[in-house]
C-alpha cells in the first residue's frame, strides 16, 4: 500500500524536474565572463562610493557601459588599470583624495553643554540636545565614523577626543562623510597641504564663547591672499584647491590659528642674470612685490618678500627663473 503513493511522489518529481530544466534552458541569461573578472580584481568593500549596489553592481555597470572603468575610488590605481585591461580600453586615474576632517575643537578648547553618558555614537548623541558640545558644528568625538570606516582608516585620539584619519589606509569612499551627523568630514585632494579645520557658521562672537580653536569669519585671509584661492562665506573661510599655490599668507595671518599648513620648507625664486633679458614680466606678474629691476636690467629677488609661489618662474619667456632651496 505504501509504495504506490511514493512511486506517485517520484513520478510528480521527475515531471518537475524536466519542467524546471525546461524553464532554465528557455530563460537563461548569458553571463559576460568580464563581469565575474572585474568583480575578482575589485576590492570588495561594497562601501558604494562607485554609486552602485556593492561591487559586483559596479561590475556589471562596467561591462554594460553604464559606469566608468576608473569609478571605483577605494580600488586605486592598480585596479583601474586591471578593470581598463580587461575591458580593452585606457584608462587615467585622478589625483587621489582622503577624508578630512573639518574641526580642531579637540575636549580641552570647547566647550560642553553636560555629561553625555549614552550609547558611544555620534547619531545617538546628536539626539540629546543636539550634542553635549557646546558647538552645533564641532566634531561630537563618539566615532561613528571609525565605525562604519571599511578601511580601518580612521580612530579616535584619546588625548583630543577627535578622529584621526590615515591617509595611507583612507580610500576617499566618502562613507565617513555620509554618516557623519555633523557634516564635519570632507573629501580633499591627498596632496594638498593648506586647511581650514573649522566647519561653524556661526558669527566670530559666538564662535569664541564655545571653542578656542574656531573660524571667526574675520576675512583676513581672504584679505592676503594673492590669488583669491581662499573667500569667507557663511562666516567661515573655503579654500579653491584648484588656485592655492600654498604660500601660507593665510596660514600666518589667521589670528586664530585655525588654517593648517603642512608645507615644511618653500623654495625661493632665483633669477639666472645670464638668461635674464629685463622683460618685467616676472616683476609685473609677483603677487607681493618681490622682484625689483627696470627694463632691459638685470632683475633680482627680494627673498624676505618671496613667498614661492613660482608665478615668475611660470611666466618667465626664457625660462630664467628656478625654484630654489635657499
Amino acid at each position: 500500500m505504501t509504495v504506490i503513493p511514493l512511486f506517485g511522489l517520484g513520478i510528480l518529481g521527475l515531471f518537475f524536474g524536466l519542467i524546471l530544466g525546461f524553464a532554465a534552458k528557455v530563460f537563461h541569461v548569458e553571463v559576460d565572463e568580464r563581469v565575474e573578472r572585474i568583480n575578482e580584481v575589485l576590492p570588495q568593500a561594497n562601501c558604494g562610493a562607485c554609486g552602485y549596489p556593492g561591487c559586483s553592481g559596479f561590475a556589471e555597470a562596467v561591462v554594460n557601459g553604464t559606469a566608468e572603468v576608473n569609478a571605483c575610488i577605494p580600488g586605486g590605481e592598480d585596479t583601474v588599470h586591471k578593470i581598463a585591461e580587461i575591458m580593452g580600453v585606457k584608462a587615467t586615474v585622478g589625483e587621489k583624495k582622503v577624508a578630512f576632517l573639518k574641526c580642531k575643537g579637540t575636549c580641552m578648547d570647547t566647550k560642553y553643554k553636560y555629561e553625555y553618558n549614552g550609547a558611544i555614537d555620534c547619531k545617538a548623541a546628536v539626539l540629546v540636545s543636539n550634542g553635549d558640545k557646546s558647538c552645533e558644528y564641532g566634531c561630537l568625538g563618539y566615532g561613528t565614523c571609525a565605525s562604519v570606516c571599511p578601511f580601518d582608516a580612521i580612530h579616535i585620539n584619546k588625548d583630543t577626543g577627535l578622529p584621526e584619519i590615515d591617509k595611507d589606509k583612507c580610500t576617499a569612499c566618502g562613507k565617513c562623510v555620509e554618516e557623519c551627523p555633523r557634516d564635519v568630514l570632507d573629501i580633499i585632494p591627498m596632496n594638498s597641504k593648506v586647511f581650514v579645520s573649522c566647519n561653524s557658521q556661526d558669527k566670530g562672537a559666538v564662535v569664541k564663547k564655545v571653542c578656542e580653536r574656531g573660524c571667526i569669519g574675520c576675512r583676513i585671509c581672504e584679505k592676503v591672499c594673492p590669488f583669491d584661492a581662499i573667500k569667507v562665506s557663511n562666516n567661515i573661510a573655503y579654500i579653491d584647491y584648484s588656485l592655492c599655490r600654498e604660500c601660507n599668507l593665510c596660514v600666518e595671518k589667521c589670528p586664530v590659528k585655525v588654517i593648517d599648513s603642512k608645507v615644511i620648507k618653500k623654495n625661493k625664486a632665483y633669477i639666472d642674470e645670464d638668461l635674464c633679458i629685463g622683460c618685467t614680466i616676472c616683476k609685473k606678474m609677483c603677487p607681493v612685490d618681490a622682484i625689483e629691476g627696470e627694463l632691459k636690467q638685470n632683475h633680482k629677488v627680494i627673498y624676505e618678500k618671496c613667498i614661492g609661489c613660482g608665478v615668475c618662474a611660470e611666466k618667465c619667456p626664457k625660462k630664467a627663473i628656478e625654484m630654489k632651496d635657499m
